[in-house]
């Protein structure tokens, strides 16, 4: 069966990052569409769990970190640097070098001054029960490649 841990309410810092926070507001409400269709997180899994580090989702193309599409296209540049990963519950861009960007985003669990200038910092986690579902989801099992050892899924996501 399935079990519902909770919700994770985010801000995003679109007064800083405008453009990243459009691509991940868009993936979050399905208003961006290919073919016609809404695509986005929702169905997404966090593919990568790694504890005191951080979790990663968002890969809803491959779903186990490979694929990335972005509303730019295949990917897009790295905005800026301005924001750090400097605690539990920052939001970032994942990526495989710069200028990666698509639809793969992490949440810090702890601070991660080693990523700063590298991912780009676009939000935060807002709640105290937010950061609560985030610590659950740190939580789950993994496998040797930092797998959860079962789905773990964003089962609604839109905007407030």
């Amino acid at each position: 069966g399935e079990l519902e841990v909770g919700r994770i309410k985010m801000e995003l810092f679109d007064n800083v990052c405008p453009r990243t926070c459009e691509n991940f507001r868009q993936l979050c409400t399905g208003e961006f569409r290919r073919e016609g269709l809404p695509v986005g997180y929702k169905g997404a899994p966090f593919h990568r769990i790694v504890k005191d580090f951080m979790v990663q989702g968002g890969d809803f193309v491959k779903g186990d970190g490979s694929g990335r599409i972005s509303i730019y296209g295949d990917r897009f540049a790295d905005e800026n640097f301005e924001l750090s990963h400097a605690g539990p519950g920052f939001l970032a861009m994942a990526n495989s070098g710069p200028d990666t960007n698509g639809c793969q985003f992490f949440i810090t669990c702890n601070r991660a001054d080693w990523l700063n200038g590298k991912h780009v910092v676009f939000g935060k986690v807002l709640d105290p029960q937010s950061l609560l579902t985030v610590r659950k989801i740190e939580a789950v099992a993994v496998d040797a490649g930092n797998a959860p050892t079962f789905p773990v899924t964003i089962s609604e996501c839109g905007e407030l």
